[in-house]
């Protein structure tokens, strides 16, 4: 469980606000403009809301009040500084208890399912691999999985959305999966389906565009991540996306991001579409953990199970570690170059959890690379999170439809 009062601090006065970002203002409605200035610098008080967003007083106040009827924020007390002359300021903070969110995730081997509250923390998670990979196999379970997590953990609260993150080529529009070579699906529509199942409303993107999103909400550099950024996502797929003044780029067909087939120098791994050197085939999972097993290097058939062997002192499994950090950092330095973003994000196994697979990484892309990369902001829940957030962003976006009654 976690800690309901955790990531608070003392209240944020005006002074200490920078000039709210005219962009970032354009593209979200009042009320979402609200509830994320109560994210990102609660508790705060309704005055320092108005400044931060540039609304009305008369506005805040008429917002706020609608966002605690809906139970998405709460009045934070104990935050409060000494009392002064005049009324006192009661501050805002996100509410941690009363709603929540579901997220998702289809990988290759597993469903992930995961209850996350307001700021994008875990609540309760399962993961259960599967039985078979076909959807008409998946999907019915997920969907039991998902009912036995309301049934577990969903009780007290009130569920505002699921979020399901995959990867492959995800249509958010439609909420269908058009393409998962690796699970070998083509035009499923997951939104329709398990939204018929739960009876809530449904979101669906791809493991990047979800993680994206989740670094620019509760990211440890957000702010620059809304400004723009790229995040390259690594596991038994590889995608990437790519935002601009906040805007997370979908494209026409919501294709943005493919890059599996990137060519990448120094791999001579076969891609399942028939050449060689493509970007998945070099570092996907399945194959780092195809040479781990090959090599003796790991009992446990994941990639935690790489990481465990390098942290019990495996050169081999560290060389294996290293060589995809390095061909990662490649394909790294490619898409530095293509959209110069403010960040880039590497959520990548060996990143995540291991330093020095991070320098590796920074090391092949050159010197700017300390500056501009980082590894994933949730690296023990990277796929939960990535499913959460896209339920997340879209109560961020317009809260009081969200968690309308």
């Amino acid at each position: 469980m976690i800690d309901a009062r955790a990531g608070e601090r003392r209240t944020t006065r005006r002074g200490d606000l920078p000039p709210p970002p005219q962009q970032q203002q354009r593209s979200a409605g009042s009320a979402g403009a609200v509830l994320r200035a109560i994210l990102d610098h609660g508790p705060i008080a309704r005055s320092s809301v108005a400044r931060a967003t540039r609304l009305s007083a008369a506005s805040v106040t008429g917002l706020t009040a609608s966002l605690l009827e809906r139970g998405l924020i709460r009045e934070a007390p104990e935050a409060a500084g000494p009392p002064g002359i005049g009324r006192p300021h009661v501050p805002l903070a996100i509410e941690p208890e009363r709603v929540a969110v579901l997220g998702v995730h289809i990988a290759v081997p597993r469903t992930t399912v995961a209850l996350l509250d307001l700021r994008g923390r875990i609540i309760a998670q399962r993961q259960d691999p599967h039985d078979g990979t076909d959807p008409e196999s998946v999907l019915p379970a997920l969907a039991g999985r998902i009912a036995a997590m309301r049934r577990e953990h969903g009780a007290r609260r009130r569920i505002l959305g699921l979020g399901l993150a995959t990867g492959g080529w995800v249509d958010s529009v439609h909420r269908t999966v058009v393409r998962h070579p690796a699970l070998h699906w083509a035009d499923v529509p997951v939104g329709d389906v398990l939204a018929e199942a739960t009876g809530l409303p449904v979101l669906v993107d791809s493991n990047a565009r979800g993680l994206l999103r989740a670094e620019q909400l509760f990211g440890g550099a957000a702010e620059r991540a809304r400004r723009s950024a790229v995040l390259l996502f690594v596991g038994n797929v590889v995608d990437v996306a790519f935002s601009t003044g906040g805007v997370v780029h979908q494209g026409p067909r919501s294709a943005a991001g493919a890059v599996a087939h990137l060519p990448v120098e120094g791999c001579d791994e076969r891609c399942s579409c028939g050449r060689t050197g493509c970007l998945q085939a070099a570092v996907s999972e399945r194959v780092l953990v195809r040479r781990a097993l090959r090599d003796g290097l790991i009992e446990r058939p994941d990639i935690h199970g790489v990481v465990e062997a390098v942290r019990a002192g495996s050169a081999g499994a560290l060389a294996l570690l290293e060589e995809r950090a390095r061909l990662v950092g490649r394909a790294a330095a490619l898409l530095h170059d293509l959209f110069d973003p403010e960040v880039l994000i590497v959520s990548e196994g060996g990143a995540n959890r291991l330093p020095h697979c991070l320098a590796t990484m920074r090391a092949e892309m050159g010197p700017d690379a300390a500056v501009t990369v980082r590894a994933a902001s949730f690296p023990h829940h990277v796929l939960a999170t990535a499913g959460g957030a896209v339920a997340l962003d879209a109560v961020y976006t317009a809260p009081l439809r969200a968690a309308a009654t």
